[in-house]
């Protein structure tokens, strides 16, 4: 069996959906119109260039939906699912999950997005296991806007991938599959791709680029 891994951002959708999904609530009046939208972009711009405080991001991001009621944070969340992200999902990006699907692969996205976010991206790709950042949960259920556990973020994308493996019973990790292939766009998932067997530099930035040339990595282009 071969394991198939993927990033989401910038990988299988051209967009960031974290980024995506707080613009949207910009949009729908959930939060202040300019502080919020600043804040945003600039952590945006830090993860782009590779120095993003996730902590800090992850309390910013959810800050404005997790104080609502849950049945309104779905509810926001099925609308942004259907006017923005469903529209973002490329016919060049379907395939290439549903061959690795086909092909009888173990596929997982690997995100560093949360679990609140991604969880219906994952499910229209039609991926059966989804590894993103785990949000801290109260007694209610309500996110506290911190992050429960290794983030899926740099190496902990590995360990958390580990992990995955072991308890779905393939605790040998990469060393039980004949191939691990991973796409990602972001230097920040350098980890993981050197952890690969077979690491492809999908849509990259230019960062990652430099750096799949130099090892004689193949280069994806999937949005072009």
């Amino acid at each position: 069996m071969n394991l198939t891994l993927f990033d989401l951002d910038g990988t299988l959708i051209e967009t960031d959906s974290d980024h995506a999904f707080g613009d949207f609530l910009v949009q729908n009046g959930w939060v202040d119109p300019v502080a919020f939208k600043q804040r945003n972009d600039a952590f945006y711009a830090d993860y782009q260039a590779g120095c993003l405080d996730l902590p800090a991001y992850v309390a910013f991001a959810t800050s404005g939906w997790r104080h609502r009621p849950l049945e309104e944070a779905h509810a926001l969340r099925e609308r942004f699912m259907a006017e923005v992200m469903q529209p973002a999902l490329r016919d060049t990006a379907r395939q290439l999950v549903q061959r690795h699907l086909e092909a009888g692969d173990l596929v997982a996205i690997v995100t560093a997005t949360n679990e609140f976010v991604t969880e219906p991206i994952a499910r229209a790709f039609g991926v059966p296991h989804l590894i993103a950042l785990q949000l801290e949960r109260d007694g209610q259920g309500r996110a506290t806007g911190a992050i429960r556990g290794m983030p899926t973020f740099r190496e902990g994308k590995i360990g958390r991938v580990n992990d995955w493996l072991a308890d779905i019973g393939h605790a040998q990790g990469r060393d039980a599959f004949d191939q691990v292939t991973v796409y990602s766009d972001s230097i920040n998932d350098l980890p993981l791709l050197e952890w690969a067997t077979h690491p492809v530099a999908t849509n990259p930035a230019a960062s990652l680029a430099d750096v799949a040339q130099q090892r004689g990595w193949p280069i994806l282009q999937l949005f072009t």
